[in-house]
């Protein structure tokens, strides 16, 4: 399985993908590739009434304008809060195992 790094043409979000996903990611959105957080707000936008391929070229640029617009994409505040969060839960002390009381007659 070839793996290979794409950027959100939204929000710039790096990930590392599987060929065969980045290519069905960008059949459903004109050939751009996007990001999970950004496809769902396109995909959003593109349930309001509007011609498909018009609707999806729009949709994509009014959300690359908003991340652009912002301080950090929304994309990139989900992946700090994940970071975050994975990083209390390393520092968390691990219990040891209970070890079993071994009784004897």
């Amino acid at each position: 399985m070839d793996i290979e790094s794409v950027k959100c043409a939204c929000c710039g979000l790096e990930e590392d993908c599987t060929q065969e996903f980045i290519k069905n990611v960008k059949a459903n959105f004109g050939g751009k590739w996007l990001c999970g957080l950004c496809s769902e707000a396109v995909g959003d936008e593109l349930s309001k009434d509007r011609s498909e391929q018009d609707g999806i070229e729009d949709a994509i640029e009014a959300l690359a304008a908003f991340c652009r617009m912002a301080l950090s994409s929304p994309a990139v505040r989900v992946a700090d809060g994940m970071k975050e969060m994975l990083r209390k839960r390393s520092k968390a002390k691990v219990r040891p195992a209970k070890q079993s009381k071994a009784h004897t007659s």
